[in-house]
């Protein structure tokens, strides 16, 4: 895919990829971390059974523009609440999270009300996760608004029962409500 930030000019994409929780399989999470660094991206891994205190400090000392969590345990909604929680105690939410995994599409509404910007689900390839990456966080790394109001928007429509706009299925895509 060749580096997309030097070909655009920007400051590379920071993300931390975290697996918390006791979920110890972290194939999945090294391949998407090894893709988006293939990518030109600057790739935080934090390894295995961290908290979502410790993914949320990282990410925070490491001035990250995203948050990908990988989660194959069943805890995604108490995991991803936390995260989110603790992102916006820190008064640090225009960090954007994003996750895949085992995640039942009845739960990917939920976690779109709580601020997770996209789900990735089984099935989704490394070449659909740094296009969304490079579009959405891309514009963090410059320093502009516009992936935060996206995640706010699907959060909003989430929260309100309204299509988030995206016109996308749920597989794979923005988390908008089912």
């Amino acid at each position: 895919m060749g580096d997309v930030q030097a070909e655009r000019g920007r400051s590379p994409i920071r993300v931390v990829v975290a697996k918390p929780g006791l979920d110890g399989h972290d194939r999945g999470a090294k391949v998407v971390a090894r893709a988006l660094r293939d990518a030109g991206m600057e790739v935080i891994y934090t390894g295995l059974h961290q908290t979502p205190e410790q993914i949320v400090e990282t990410a925070i000392q490491e001035d990250a523009d995203g948050i990908g969590l990988s989660v194959l345990s069943g805890a995604h909604l108490t995991l991803f609440q936390r995260l989110t929680d603790l992102l916006r105690e820190r008064e640090a939410d225009d960090i954007v999270v994003f996750g895949g995994g085992i995640i039942p599409e009845a739960d990917i509404a939920a976690l779109a009300r709580m601020g997770v910007a996209r789900v990735f689900t089984p099935g989704a390839s490394t070449q659909e996760i740094v296009g969304w990456v490079s579009a959405h966080l891309g514009e963090q790394a410059e320093g502009a608004d516009s992936s935060v109001a996206q995640t706010a928007q699907t959060a909003r429509a989430a929260q309100t029962g309204e299509s988030a706009g995206t016109g996308e299925s749920v597989e794979g895509t923005e988390a908008s409500p089912a």
